[in-house]
């Protein structure tokens, strides 16, 4: 049994295979990080906005959007905006880098770890546009 060793950290322990190979049992990058893994992503034509493009992006990473009286006013702005023809293939990238793409560069990426949530804000050059 492996035991935590801190915050996030795990002691590996080392599998010997035929008694002659050792291998460290580690997770993958996109095991550790479920943002982070590289993907390759394709939407189907009944995605049609950029809210139902991240919901799809996000369906097996256990992540989710958040959903907030804060992030309202942006999702309003944000998810009902049509899917660029350019952004129905993505990839092959970091899922992180397929959101930010998909929401463009007038938005920042929130991460919620604790929660596995993510959400978008204006980045601050964009705010005042309506």
């Amino acid at each position: 049994m492996s035991a935590s060793t801190s915050c996030g950290c795990i002691a590996v322990p080392d599998i010997a295979r035929q008694g002659l190979t050792v291998l460290g049992a580690t997770p993958t990058t996109a095991q550790e990080d479920l943002l982070g893994g590289i993907d390759r992503i394709l939407f189907p034509l009944e995605v049609v906005t950029v809210g139902d493009a991240l919901a799809a992006a996000l369906e097996s990473s256990g992540y989710r959007l958040a959903v907030s009286a804060e992030s309202d006013a942006s999702r309003e702005i944000l998810m009902p905006l049509p899917l660029p023809d350019a952004h129905r293939t993505l990839g092959p990238m970091p899922l992180r880098l397929a959101l930010q793409t998909l929401a463009g560069p007038a938005w920042r990426l929130l991460e919620d770890p604790v929660h596995r949530l993510v959400a978008f804000e204006r980045c601050s050059a964009f705010r005042e546009v309506r």
